[in-house]
C-alpha cells in the first residue's frame, strides 16, 4: 500500500484537486473579458501547482516541492504586485478593465 498524506487522503485525491482548480483557471482565463477576473484565474492556476507541489513533496517525503512552492508563491507575490499596478493604469487612462477595448498599446 502507497503511503498516504494526512488524514488518510490518496495523493491521486490532491492531484485531482489540483487538475479542477488548475481546469477552472484555464478556462477563466481564456473565456472571461475583465482584467480582474482574468488575473485571479492565473493566481488560482498558481495556487493549483502550488497544491501538486506540496502534494508530491510530502507523498515522496522530500523538501524540494516545498521550496519550489515558496518559489511559485514569491513569483506571484511579484506579479500581484506589478499586475495591479498595471491594471490600475490600464483603468486610469482608459476607464475600463474590458480586455477587448485594451487590445493595444496606444492611448
Amino acid at each position: 500500500m502507497p503511503p498516504s498524506l494526512p488524514n488518510g487522503v490518496p495523493l491521486a485525491a490532491y492531484l485531482g484537486l489540483s487538475a479542477i482548480l488548475f481546469a477552472l483557471g484555464a478556462a477563466g482565463f481564456l473565456i472571461r473579458k475583465n482584467l480582474i477576473t482574468v488575473f485571479m484565474c492565473i493566481e488560482l492556476m498558481l495556487n493549483a501547482v502550488n497544491l501538486s507541489f506540496v502534494a508530491f513533496s510530502y507523498h515522496l517525503k522530500q523538501v524540494d516541492g516545498h521550496l519550489f512552492s515558496f518559489f511559485v508563491m514569491v513569483v506571484a507575490a511579484a506579479e500581484a504586485a506589478v499586475g495591479l499596478a498595471i491594471i490600475l493604469t490600464v483603468f486610469k487612462n482608459r476607464s475600463t478593465l474590458l480586455v477587448d477595448e485594451v487590445d493595444s498599446l496606444k492611448l
